[in-house]
């Protein structure tokens, strides 16, 4: 077994003040023996335009706040997940990323993600991630890591299972989706579909969320959960209701042969020789 800690912070448009957040929850994991910390979606800043979002960009060689979080990687040897921008091609928009970087300090992995948040709620946000994010075209394969072996998600890929089955056919045990999601969604949806993946997959799921107030037009709903392979939710940070404004950590064991033993007992198969097939 290993510890798995997931951070909750509150992004602003300031990577300085995101950066001090973050790096009070690295301090965190390490003092509860983490072998990874999972940070959310956007963890570098939190724009309240499109405009802004595109201006703060910075490629990872270029950006305080991705060169701090490989120091302090490197310092306390601990591997970190983090969400972050990076500019896209044209200038017109961002990439919406999320890295894997190593106890090294070095960024060994990178996912764009596929599926962007456009949603207009009534009596509720109305959010276009596709106004200033430009979408990924590929799926990272898992890779291992002391934990297990890690498939890469964020946010909105969510309400896609076809894509965490795909991560779970390239043998994914750990399925993570770093999240920033708006109150009115996370009351209904958050924990359900967090729940509803990892039952389906029988893998852990890892959810690292914002939480609070970014800026005047936007609030996030917080939760920050650890889910097993049997659909048992294992840690869970605090919602906005709670916040104190304070970044926290929840942390879980990650049991590979817990999991390994649920898919032993029910193994799942497909029957993709029906299910794939398209009736012309």
């Amino acid at each position: 077994m290993a510890i798995a800690a997931v951070g909750q912070l509150c992004s602003t448009a300031s990577m300085t003040h995101n950066l001090i957040q973050c790096q009070v929850l690295i301090k965190k994991a390490v003092a509860a023996g983490a072998k990874a910390l999972f940070l959310p979606e956007a963890s570098d800043y939190i724009a309240p335009s499109a405009a802004e979002t595109i201006s703060l960009a910075r490629s990872t060689e270029n950006s305080t706040f991705v060169k701090g979080l490989q120091q302090s990687a490197a310092q306390h040897q601990l591997p970190i997940n983090v969400g972050i921008h990076e500019p896209a091609t044209g200038g017109k928009r961002v990439k919406n990323t999320l890295i894997w970087i190593d106890e090294k300090g070095e960024i060994v992995q990178r996912y764009q993600k596929l599926h962007l948040f456009d949603v207009e709620i009534k009596d509720g946000p109305v959010l276009r991630e596709s106004n200033s994010v430009e979408p990924g075209n590929a799926v990272l394969p898992p890779f291992r890591t002391e934990l297990g072996i890690v498939g890469l998600m964020i946010c909105f890929d969510l309400r896609f299972p076809a894509l965490s089955s795909r991560m779970r056919d390239l043998g994914a045990q750990i399925l993570t989706y770093p999240s920033a999601f708006t109150v009115p969604t996370g009351k209904v949806h958050w924990e359900t579909l967090l729940r509803a993946r990892a039952i389906e997959t029988q893998s852990y799921v890892i959810a690292a969320a914002q939480v609070g107030s970014h800026n005047e037009k936007r609030v996030s709903y917080g939760h920050s959960i650890i889910v097993d392979a049997w659909g048992k939710v294992v840690a869970e940070a605090g919602g906005v209701e709670e916040w104190k404004g304070e970044p926290e950590i929840c942390v879980a064991d990650i049991d590979i042969g817990v999991l390994e033993k649920v898919r032993r007992e029910m193994p799942l198969h497909p029957r993709r020789d029906v299910v794939d097939v398209v009736e012309k």
